[in-house]
């Protein structure tokens, strides 16, 4: 016990412990470890001291690396020489634990260390050297997975890391085979000189089943581990891969068969971790995300049909959940057999078996969400009546029962609404009867599993028909109604909150006017629940669902929300600031607490384990998002709780925990300040100024991509809602260095990925890989552009000084090596450059003139939208000085208009803004052209509607053209009037234009002057489709 306390204070506040001792208590102390580690023989205490003083060693390093202990390296060189196994196994403990022990000089005893290893590893005469000596390499090689040269030094251990954890599996030790799949985590390419003898090794664990569970998992876990981490080199082994396949798919076939599984009530615990069937199940997902359908599918497909012949429910069941585990990793190449599979599936929902059946409702549930919305509209026919059958001849088997309504709802989530409505009749019917019976059998017998599901089933529906549902409203919303206020046991706290989020979810679903008549209820049902608020857990499932619920009936109410939020407010704030459990855990806490399934753990290094409880998170993460919707939906009416609220967020926004925490924190601060902005320029300021420093320090901090891209949006955000000057000269500079930074960093990224092309492992699923990351680094890119924006926007020319600053990596991303997506995101910040500097741009053109007309005809319509958008923006704000420039992009423009595949989806953006330019040009800048040449050009390529923020420039210029009768546009006796009208009509018709803007008023009046002449009127009238026409009356009357 002392050993373990000492290790605590050393691990936790050395620095002012060690700062009072005298020298020669220092010296004592040192002396005394080491003497403590060489007179116990007792092993467990030895260990205990050890660890103890490995701690010690770990604070005796100083930042630079020395090593203020040098007498701990002699006694591990002299106790690892040693021929007391003690002493052998205790310099080795040590050395496990604190692998940088021999800081800045380590390359000088690099050799040392590795005979030292060698030699230990090797000893045949002592079981317990040889596994601590691979526990220590191990762990040194971990230290050290960077550090090439290192590495090469130590390749000569692995045969004997590897022949250790083979015999390991003699043991009860799975500690050796847990080092195997850190190394396979951490250095991959490492392991290679063995893989052939590591995959022969998992082969033979996995497939035995005398080796525990346990072991057998794990060796599986190390296969998929160097999977995901180094997906290329497994790729190269594809007869390892044929063989594995089988293995996996026979582990699945391992279920634990309960006798009581049909109609348990209570699943929670159903999918233990440890079961062998759902390990299986999980590593074969993970192999085929990791290594993609090409190299997995065959192996998979080769081996379920057979299985699902067989006479064995268990593999059945087998080959069903193996479908479903490989939808997401396989995509590609199973989309295209998407329809053999269904056809494969569908029977097997009538199967003898329950368990088949719920595999078979698993698969079609999993499929809908891994190949949705595809699959609902091309298989619907098949699969909604089937799965209804399922529910209604399943009430003897509630948890065949509750997985097909489960399936229900994965299929129409993302199910088109106008399919989803031709079976609303059949579905509503069904699960009125079965709430019904449920009900019931709740009331007779207590069971809920069924009632529970087909509640979220409901909701479900409801959120994806939307108006559609108001027809069933009346059937369901009394008897949920009953359910919230009557569930209030807490066996039934879960139906109590799912049926809160339902009700919810139908009142958005059918529209305010609908949900008022019950809108009250509700409200006085949820709140009566606050009255014991006290008395609920922070993870009481009622508690996300309630304060999700307040937010839609928010979003439904509008401004009428303002009177209960006071009354609900104070649950939201109180679950947003929840503090999780932290803890900085040794060896032994990790022993007590790494099978509890509410901690998660991370490991820091050198041997120590950092755990956070995670109950609670997820109702933190949603009460931040629920106050992010009050503060967007209330606007002024939320600036009593924007002092509270706002310091609750910037502190979230540190909140390493919970990515969805921090994304929601900084969503929610341009909000904020909306929100303020009634309270006065003072207080708004304050408010911004306590809110800037932490939001850019957030940016520079955030290590995840996502996350950061958001916190650079909101950056965007506030700086729309507070204008110029919001930035003190410090902040502009910090915001600048930001900026700067994030594309550097987006350009090293760049630059790992092409010398990963050129690694002796790159295959074309690398590739893809590659591109993914590609995708979410753009991302990040386009936010800084965002940011951009929003300077140019409010500062306009003041901005240019800030601009320069930037301007080198601008230009860089667009250089016409960059890969597109640089060079449509460079062109946009050219863009805003030419928009909001105008001719004050012209200094810079050299910068950016030639690369936007060039990437006018560029094969990219992203960069083509982005160039085009620039010569219109150009010609609109650079005044007279680009008269020339716009001469020389108009045939370019043209081109692209009217090339033969202009109006494609791919393309229409990009012709449309074309169209806009070549608008703006003869508008504003034509000196340089012939505008009488394009304007009957110009009007063939009308109606536009994709865009609708370039429409409204292309419709008031039509608008200026007709109201001043040029001849060019009416034509000859006004030949052109039923095209003019035509066109308009489109533009109403496809909502490019709205009737209440500016330039709608303009096109409808126009009409009305057609519409004097009835002779006239008629004529052009008659040349519509009856759809325009229809348009037409509704614009004219409306």
């Amino acid at each position: 016990m002392a050993a373990v306390l000492l290790r605590r204070v050393y691990s936790s506040n050395f620095d002012e412990f060690w700062s009072q001792l005298t020298s020669d208590a220092q010296s004592n102390l040192k002396n005394q470890m080491l003497l403590t580690i060489q007179q116990e023989h007792n092993s467990p205490l030895r260990k205990k001291v050890c660890e103890c003083s490995a701690e010690f060693a770990r604070n005796l390093l100083d930042d630079n690396g020395n090593n203020t202990w040098p007498d701990i390296l002699k006694f591990l060189f002299d106790c690892a020489s040693s021929p007391n196994v003690m002493l052998k196994e205790s310099a080795l403990i040590v050395f496990s634990i604190v692998p940088g022990i021999f800081g800045n000089q380590q390359s000088q005893y690099i050799s040392v260390i590795k005979d030292m290893l060698h030699q230990c590893i090797t000893d045949q005469a002592n079981q317990n050297v040889r596994f601590t000596a691979t526990r220590a390499a191990v762990s040194f090689i971990l230290a050290n997975d960077e550090d090439t040269s290192t590495l090469t030094h130590l390749k000569d251990l692995l045969p004997y890391i590897i022949q250790c954890v083979a015999e390991g599996l003699q043991t009860d030790d799975d500690s050796l085979l847990k080092c195997l799949i850190d190394l396979a985590e951490s250095t991959p390419k490492f392991l290679r000189p063995q893989l052939e003898n590591i995959f022969n090794f998992v082969l033979r664990v996995v497939g035995d089943k005398a080796i525990s569970d346990q072991f057998r998992q794990l060796a599986l876990e190390v296969v998929v581990s160097l999977a995901e981490k180094s997906p290329a080199i497994v790729r190269k082994y594809g007869k390892f891969i044929s063989l594995l396949v089988p293995q996996i798919l026979a582990m699945m076939v391992e279920l634990n068969d309960d006798a009581d599984w049909m109609t348990a009530d209570d699943v929670e615990d159903d999918d233990d971790n440890e079961c062998n069937s759902v390990a299986a199940e999980g590593a074969l997902d993970r192999l085929a995300c990791a290594l993609g359908g090409k190299t997995m599918l065959p192996h998979i497909t080769t081996n379920i049909p057979q299985m699902l012949q067989s006479s064995d429910y268990r593999c059945r069941h087998a080959a069903l959940m193996a479908i479903s585990a490989c939808g997401e990793g396989c995509h590609l190449q199973m989309e295209s057999i998407l329809g053999n599979i269904i056809d494969a599936v569908l029977p097997f929902l009538q199967d003898t078996h329950p368990r088949v059946r719920y595999a078979a409702c698993n698969a079609i549930g999993q499929l809908s969400s891994d190949f949705g919305p595809n699959l609902q509209k091309k298989f619907h026919e098949k699969i909604v009546p089937t799965l209804l059958t399922v529910i209604d001849n399943s009430y003897d088997m509630p948890r065949v029962q509750a997985h097909a309504g489960a399936a229900l709802v994965n299929f129409s989530e993302i199910c088109p609404k106008n399919i989803l409505t031709l079976y609303l009749d059949a579905i509503m019917m069904k699960l009125e009867q079965v709430l019904t019976a449920k009900f019931k059998e709740l009331v007779e017998k207590g069971t809920k599993l069924v009632l529970e599901q087909v509640v979220t089933t409901l909701a479900s529906v409801a959120d994806t028909a939307e108006e559609k549902f108001e027809q069933y409203y009346n059937r369901f919303m009394p008897c949920l109604k009953y359910i919230v206020q009557n569930a209030t046991n807490k066996e039934l706290r879960l139906l109590r909150g799912k049926t809160i989020e339902c009700i919810s979810l139908i009142g958005l679903a059918v529209g305010q006017e609908k949900f008022m008549q019950d809108c009250s209820d509700v409200m006085q049902l949820l709140l009566k629940t606050q009255t014991d608020w006290q008395d609920l857990p922070e993870d009481d499932p009622q508690l996300s669902y309630m304060i999700s619920a307040w937010a839609r009936i928010c979003k439904l109410m509008g401004k009428e929300f303002e009177q209960y939020l006071p009354l609900v407010i104070g649950p939201v704030l109180k679950a947003a600031s929840i503090k999780p459990e932290v803890a900085l855990l040794d060896s032994d806490d990790m022993e007590v607490l790494e099978n509890d399934g509410d901690w998660h753990f991370i490991t820091l290094g050198d041997q120590q384990n950092f755990g956070i409880r995670t109950a609670g998170l997820e109702e933190k993460a949603t009460a931040c998002q629920m106050l992010v919707c009050y503060a967007r939906e209330l606007k002024e009416g939320f600036a009593e709780y924007t002092e509270q609220v706002v310091k609750i967020m910037v502190a979230h926004l540190k909140f390493y925990f919970h990515d969805g925490v921090r994304m929601a924190a900084s969503e929610s601060l341009p909000y904020l300040l909306e929100c303020a902005r009634i309270r006065g320029p003072e207080y708004l300021t304050n408010m911004w100024q306590y809110i800037c420093p932490e939001l850019l320090k957030a940016v520079d901090a955030e290590p995840e991509f996502d996350v950061k891209a958001e916190h650079l949006y909101a950056v965007a955000q506030c700086i729309e809602q507070m204008g110029v000057g919001c930035f003190t000269d410090e902040q502009m500079a910090e915001l600048v260095q930001l900026l700067n930074k994030t594309i550097n960093d987006h350009f090293e990224r760049q630059n790992s990925r092409q010398e990963q092309r050129k690694d002796e492992d790159y295959d074309e699923v690398v590739e893809e890989n590659l591109e993914c990351e590609n995708d979410q680094d753009v991302y990040l890119l386009s936010k800084v552009s965002d940011v951009v924006h929003a300077l140019f926007g409010n500062y306009k020319e003041a901005a240019l000084p800030v601009f320069d600053q930037m301007l080198p990596n601008f230009v860089k991303l667009l250089g016409h090596d960059r890969i597109w997506q640089e060079r449509q995101w460079s062109l946009c910040v050219f863009d805003d450059l030419l928009e909001f500097a105008g001719p004050l741009s012209v200094s810079y053109q050299q910068y950016f003139l030639q690369p936007m007309l060039r990437s006018i005809t560029d094969k990219q319509p992203e960069v083509r939208q982005a160039a085009a958008y620039g010569i219109g923006v150009m010609a609109q704000f650079g005044a007279v000085g680009y008269a020339p420039t716009c001469a020389e992009a108009l045939p370019s423009l043209l081109q692209v208009i009217q090339s033969p595949e202009s109006r494609s989806v791919e393309n229409i953006n990009a012709t449309e803004n074309a169209i806009a330019a070549v608008t703006k040009i003869c508008k504003y800048n034509a000196t340089g052209i012939n505008v009488a040449e394009i304007i009957p050009l110009w009007l063939s390529w009308l109606p536009v509607w994709e865009d609708e923020d370039e429409a409204v420039h292309i419709y008031n210029y039509l608008c200026d053209l007709v109201e001043i009768n040029h001849p060019l546009v009416l034509g000859a006796n006004n030949q052109n009037l039923p095209r003019i009208v035509d066109i308009i009509a489109v533009a109403f018709q496809q909502e490019a234009v709205s009737i209440k803007s500016e330039v709608g008023q303009r096109l409808i009046n126009i009409i009305r002057q057609v519409q004097s002449n009835a002779q006239i009127f008629q004529a052009c009238v008659s040349q519509l489709t009856p759809d325009k026409q229809g348009t037409l009356h509704m614009i004219l009357t409306s």
